[in-house]
């Protein structure tokens, strides 16, 4: 799922792999796909634009700054990826799964089991 903010003019801060952090137009964003918009109080509002406009963390980095960290940094003033933190470990769980037992159906469902436990936060 790719994650955004929404500022004040209706552009969209998030970051991308060919374009780094950047605005865009909702339909730029979206790409005419179903959008989730949460929402939030004005003083959260008020901090995000803040912290966004501070943030120098421009360029792209799956790991260390990808759509995710872009949107906790600036909500939260910590770079958290639950999304990628679940993939991670789910690929741990597999790969242990696998290893012990040899078998793909317990490889796939130590995946799911890894990724829910690790994009929840159950494992952090």
């Amino acid at each position: 799922m790719h994650r955004g903010i929404v500022l004040e003019d209706g552009r969209i801060l998030h970051n991308t792999p060919l374009k780094g952090r950047h605005t865009s137009t909702l339909d730029e964003f979206s790409k005419n796909k179903a959008i989730y918009p949460a929402n939030h109080q004005p003083e959260i509002r008020d901090r995000t634009l803040s912290n966004a406009k501070n943030d120098d963390n421009d360029r792209y980095n799956p790991f260390k700054n990808n759509c995710e960290h872009t949107v906790t940094r600036a909500t939260t003033n910590e770079a958290r990826s639950p999304q990628l933190r679940g993939w991670l470990v789910g690929a741990a769980f597999a790969a242990v799964g696998f290893a012990v037992t040899r078998h793909p159906a317990i490889a796939i469902a130590g995946f799911a089991l890894g990724k829910k436990l690790g994009s929840s936060g159950k494992l952090a």
